[in-house]
């Protein structure tokens, strides 16, 4: 029998009887003065992020569709935004490295980190959100959780298999100090406000 082994088989003999739930966890999280959305575009600039302003336009997705404008090669994960790179004839994770800009939908995110999270459900080839040079990430509103506490009670945790917090874009810093972002990822990451299901409806003249 192995040491390993030997642990394990002494714990299930001592283990008490009977059946021990997991203590209740009090909500230690307490409401931001200046409201949810208000502190995640707070932390996210913090952090190196970018939140798309809205212009007189009306259409949510318009600063989207103008970021994207200038991109030599934009892969959409979304139903929303069109892209040059369809993510259903990508044979292997490597393919995706000459995108420049990538199109995803956060599962939700963490007002309190400023952070957006993603799963193999929104990315679909999860080597999506590294390989690209830049991040535009659309984000409900409502899907903005108050706290990490509140995050990991969200069922993403339980029922993806892959899932990952972006706090900004990827940053490194030396000894002295000098940050620089974008060398181990993505160069920028960009969130736009769109709930889900929104389509823009122009108003009558």
């Amino acid at each position: 029998m192995s040491a390993r082994d030997a642990i394990l088989a002494r714990i299930r003999t001592n283990r008490p009887a009977g059946q021990h739930d997991l203590p209740t966890v009090p909500d230690f999280t307490k409401p931001w003065p200046q409201g949810t959305s208000a502190k995640f575009v707070e932390m996210l600039e913090m952090m190196g992020g970018t939140i798309l302003e809205q212009d007189s336009s009306g259409d949510l997705l318009k600063p989207v569709r103008d970021r994207l404008a200038q991109s030599p090669c934009v892969c959409s994960a979304v139903p929303e935004i069109e892209g040059e790179v369809e993510l259903d004839l990508v044979g292997a994770p490597r393919d995706l490295a000459d995108v420049d800009v990538a199109v995803v939908r956060a599962a939700f995110a963490v007002a309190e980190t400023g952070s957006i999270l993603v799963t193999e459900n929104e990315l679909r080839v999860n080597s999506l959100a590294y390989l690209a040079q830049h991040l535009v990430v659309l984000l409900d509103p409502a899907d903005i959780v108050d706290s990490t506490q509140h995050a990991y009670m969200k069922p993403e945790f339980h029922s993806a298999h892959y899932a990952c917090f972006h706090s900004g874009p990827s940053a490194t810093a030396d000894i002295e100090g000098v940050l620089i972002r974008g060398a181990q990822g993505v160069r920028s990451l960009t969130v736009a406000l769109v709930p889900r299901g929104y389509r823009f409806e122009a108003s009558a003249a």
